[in-house]
């Protein structure tokens, strides 16, 4: 894969985190005598990208990745698979229906309630949010309205956390954040910009949106998500994992190379990691089955529906923050042109875990993934995850 074309798909398709260590030279790999699962394909139409899918999963555990589960649908054919291995300590072949982080495709479930709300005409996209919490967003944010939140143009700088390096962050893995207080700590912060005026990707505005689907229906943000998308679509295995640094259930582990007690670099299991910091911007746990029901649903307009599911794929006419690049984010979905086609979606990283959702508009073709990737937090996009969207959809376009 030439550098060039990973990083620009991951500049529209970013993983949702801030940017982490650098990804670790090639000559690094996982303890010797780990062996990989094998690829679990399903009955393939002949449109369907099998052997580039199969390419994409083959050699798992690498240094990239100890796990990839996978599944590809649509119109077009449908395609699952897996690679890797559950843990590196018994080698056992991953459980394809393991749950795993989402990361910041939690932000599409956060905006898909957010316009359902609006939709009942109790938020108003259009209105300041200082409207809604005048307690918690200071005047000079006055002007930031709740679609500035939910398309990142809103001009909030992201809130100050402790740490510069994985190591630090780990010692601290136990740590309870209150979304409230990563509030105040952001909007003390100077703007970036003024609202409307350019796009900048950061988890503050869902961070924010979260908080707002609080105040105005006088319950938790997630037990608002639960009722109005996972209990109607039937996502049995999706839910929110609070102040518990642990996945419930089936899963399989996720590692992260750091420096190690012995001053040696290699693979901690940093599977039990708590996920408060992301709050309504990032700790949704989910399967590849469950995702793949919502992503399914949502393009079909049974999620969000009417005019305001033209929000997730309408572009705003600014430009990107740091590159000047046109914005590629809409409400809670991104755009890519690949393959010559228009796909929409969301990545997300956690230590550990990378995840996806992606759709042609019409669900032609759907991909979602659930990498236990070494560096999930990289620079660079994952090699796994990226070989994966080259797969399904084909190289970046204009």
């Amino acid at each position: 894969m030439r550098k060039p074309t990973r990083t620009l798909l991951a500049a529209a398709l970013v993983l949702g985190v801030a940017g982490g260590p650098a990804v670790l030279p090639a000559a690094a790999a996982p303890a010797p005598g780990v062996a990989a699962g094998a690829a679990v394909p399903a009955t393939v139409p002949d449109t369907v990208p099998t052997a580039a899918l199969e390419a994409a999963l083959a050699g798992l555990p690498s240094k990239d990745a100890t796990a990839a589960l996978v599944r590809v649908g649509g119109t077009e054919g449908a395609w699952r698979g897996s690679a890797g291995v559950h843990d590196l300590r018994t080698n056992r072949p991953a459980d394809p229906g393991g749950r795993f982080r989402a990361g910041s495709v939690t932000k599409v479930f956060t905006a898909a309630v957010v316009l359902q709300l609006a939709s009942e005409g109790r938020i108003d996209l259009d209105r300041p949010v200082r409207g809604y919490l005048p307690e918690l967003i200071p005047a000079a944010y006055g002007g930031v309205t709740v679609r500035q939140l939910l398309n990142h143009t809103h001009g909030i700088p992201a809130a100050e956390l402790p740490g510069e390096t994985v190591e630090e962050w780990y010692a601290r893995r136990f740590v309870t954040y209150d979304p409230r207080e990563l509030v105040r700590s952001a909007t003390a912060r100077p703007r970036e910009f003024a609202p409307g005026e350019r796009q900048h990707y950061l988890n503050i505005g869902y961070t924010i949106a979260g908080l707002l689907v609080e105040r105005v229906t006088g319950d938790t943000y997630a037990h608002q998500v639960e009722a109005r998308v996972l209990r109607p679509l039937g996502l049995r295995d999706t839910y929110f994992p609070g102040d518990s640094p642990r996945i419930e259930g089936r899963h399989n582990h996720g590692y992260q190379w750091m420096r190690l007690d012995d001053g040696t670099t290699g693979l901690r299991d940093v599977t039990v990691w708590g996920a408060t910091d992301g709050f309504a911007a990032g700790d949704l746990i989910s399967t590849t089955a469950d995702l793949e029901r919502f992503t399914r649903a949502l393009f079909a307009g049974r999620v969000v529906r009417g005019p305001l599911l033209e929000e997730m794929f309408t572009l705003p006419k600014v430009t990107d923050f740091g590159s000047g690049a046109p914005a590629a984010y809409a409400v809670g979905l991104s755009m890519k042109k690949l393959g010559g086609r228009e796909v929409w979606g969301k990545t997300g990283g956690r230590w550990g875990s990378n995840a996806a959702i992606a759709s042609t508009r019409h669900g032609e073709r759907t991909l979602v993934y659930g990498v236990h990737s070494t560096d999930a937090k990289g620079r660079d996009m994952n090699r796994v995850a990226m070989d994966l969207m080259l797969a399904t959809y084909g190289p970046p376009s204009e």
